[in-house]
């Protein structure tokens, strides 16, 4: 089996796993409620902004940060936006942890 192959293979495991499924689910969910909507791009805005400034400057901008936590807080009080956030979480894991598996089967050429 070549290389592609092998990608080809872990793209349809992943598209087929639980976390994917799980998360593409609550995704689909947020869409039935605008109000959700509005605020969950409001919070990946603002997280964004945050995350771009702290690689881009070497910092954390405290303020900002403090805002995208107050606006998790509120998000996570709606059971819809909990499992959303939960999914989204397992997911990034997920990948989180293929990539780690990738990248230290190639740590000894990378470094």
């Amino acid at each position: 089996m070549n290389i592609y192959d092998t990608a080809n293979r872990l793209a349809y495991e992943i598209k087929n796993s639980e976390e994917y499924k799980n998360y593409k689910k609550e995704k689909e969910e947020i869409k039935n409620h605008p109000d959700l909507i509005e605020k969950l791009e409001t919070f990946e805005k603002e997280r964004y902004e945050v995350q771009v400034s702290a690689i881009s400057e070497g910092k954390k901008d405290i303020e900002k940060a403090e805002k995208i936590q107050k606006i998790y807080a509120e998000l996570i009080t709606n059971d819809i936006m909990k499992q959303y956030f939960d999914a989204e979480l397992k997911f990034n894991v997920m990948l989180g942890d293929i990539n780690k598996i990738i990248a230290e089967s190639v740590e000894d050429v990378i470094r």
